[in-house]
């Protein structure tokens, strides 16, 4: 039964086109602007496409587009801030064995790198 729930609300979050950007950056905490520096410091775009960056057209890792549409976070989690702050700061926690590095990243420029990701509409 849990699991058809599931799948349900996983249909009926799709065919509605997921929320909206809006919905989850004021959530994050964290400033959309200092985000977009932080992904161009941090060399996010070596692995990711990400729209809005310049120079982040890496092949290796999954674009980063449309990222507030997104179900999971790494096919693993629920895409809710907390959880995308998570990820960002210590990817090994959710998935061992994932090629994402632990950068290091605080906790605010978590927040910050969420915003950006979860306002970027390309």
């Amino acid at each position: 039964m849990k699991r058809s729930v599931i799948v349900i609300g996983a249909i009926f979050f799709a065919a509605c086109g997921g929320k909206s950007a809006g919905y989850y950056a004021p959530q994050t905490g964290g400033d959309a602007d200092r985000g977009r520096e932080l992904i161009r410091a941090y060399g996010c775009g070596a692995c990711h496409t990400i729209p809005g960056v310049r120079g982040a057209a890496g092949v290796v890792a999954p674009p980063l587009t449309l990222f507030a549409r997104r179900t999971f976070i790494a096919g693993e989690v629920p895409n809710t801030p907390e959880n995308l702050v998570h990820w960002i700061r210590m990817p090994e926690s959710i998935e061992p064995k994932t090629a994402m590095p632990n950068l290091g990243v605080t906790e605010q420029q978590a927040r910050d790198i969420a915003a950006f990701l979860y306002e970027t509409e390309e």
